[in-house]
């Protein structure tokens, strides 16, 4: 795995820093565009490379970013010297490889995998069988979490509107024909079937998951500072247990969640329409999704006085990048093809499929040994 590049938090980047080192870093990127990595033709490191910086949501996200591409160039961003591509080739893939490894393999694999807690004794249970790999205090707090979500969703799913099946369940067992939604429409006429809800993380607990002594180990603390890199001082919406509340969640049926989770759905915020209103799209096929069809445009429901804080903007704003970075550099498909071999094929034991990378990096436990 290519060691870690030193990522700077520093001042703003002067004007003229600026300039040369995105003339500088545009120059590398497109004059290896053409002559990407034969022998690892999966996906774009290039682009990814590219992309990264590209769909950083902050000016000084991409002044530190700069800095961190730079630095594991053993370039200086300022001055005028010519630059040998072909010199800074295999530094420039390798840069790559580290934002694939320590961010974008880990984020997608651990997405989509939100905790469903259906009560307090299955809460119990999973607390008596934690380990030191587990997440401390999860189980209680994504039962707090999911039970927020849905009362400030409306017990709806945000993009499909489908009422929640086991709230439908319970107001017809207490009012019967009259039982009704939260705004007091009747639900025996509601044109939409009901559908068991769960909760989703719009940032997954991947970013911050510890050992009991909280303490994040070098990988985590490299994901989270590539995803500063990404939008500088996203990090504190999700530090510790702030990765449970509901600013970082939203009320999906079962299939939602997953497509949502593995980044095929994300949402686009409308500045001329109400306050949390979003243009939902994908890069779902158009046959995949009918109910509903995408992209649809939704604004949220809130709470009260926004009792229950809505879910953050800044959060899907990274959610959105993140979902075009591995769609435009291919990095997503090579993603979701190698774990699928993991899934289907296992490891083989002579090291000859590159699913080992799974086990180098602590996902092991995703994928099967064959002998």
């Amino acid at each position: 795995m290519p060691s870690s590049p030193e990522v700077s938090v520093g001042s703003p980047l002067g004007s003229d820093e600026q300039i040369e080192g995105r003339r500088k870093f545009y120059h590398i990127l497109e004059n290896l565009e053409t002559q990407d990595d034969s022998s690892k033709p999966q996906y774009s490191r290039s682009q990814l490379v590219r992309l990264t910086y590209g769909y950083a949501l902050s000016e000084e996200s991409r002044d530190n970013y700069l800095r961190a591409f730079f630095k594991a160039l053993s370039v200086p961003i300022d001055g005028q010297e010519n630059i040998n591509v072909e010199e800074y080739r295999p530094k420039v893939f390798d840069f790559a490889d580290y934002l694939l490894d320590n961010f974008f393999l880990p984020l997608t694999a651990s997405a989509g995998k939100t905790t469903q807690p259906s009560s307090t004794y299955h809460s119990a249970v999973q607390r008596a069988e934690e380990d030191i790999q587990t997440f401390v205090g999860t189980p209680d707090r994504v039962l707090a979490l999911r039970g927020d979500c849905l009362v400030r969703d409306h017990h709806r799913c945000v993009v499909s509107r489908r009422f929640d099946q086991v709230e439908a369940e319970k107001r017809f067992q207490k009012d019967g024909e009259d039982a009704r939604d939260d705004g007091e429409r009747a639900l025996i006429e509601d044109p939409r079937p009901f559908d068991v809800l769960e909760v989703a993380h719009i940032l997954p607990h991947s970013l911050t998951k510890s050992k009991v002594s909280s303490r994040l180990d070098a990988s985590r603390e490299a994901s989270l500072a590539i995803l500063d890199m990404l939008d500088a001082g996203v990090t504190g919406l999700i530090e510790g247990t702030d990765i449970d509340k509901p600013r970082n969640a939203i009320t999906l049926t079962h299939g939602l969640h997953h497509f949502f989770g593995n980044f095929k759905i994300f949402f686009e915020p409308l500045a001329d329409q109400p306050p949390h209103t979003y243009k939902i799209g994908s890069f779902l096929s158009p046959y995949t999704l009918r109910d509903p069809a995408l992209p649809v445009t939704r604004t949220l429901h809130l709470t009260d006085s926004c009792i229950i804080e809505p879910p953050s903007s800044r959060l899907l704003a990274v959610h959105r990048a993140v979902a075009h970075i591995l769609k435009l550099s291919g990095a997503g498909d090579y993603i979701e093809r190698l774990l699928r071999d993991a899934e289907e094929k296992g490891i083989q034991a002579d090291g000859s499929t590159e699913v080992g990378r799974l086990v180098q990096l602590g996902l092991g436990g995703m994928v099967r040994w064959h002998s």
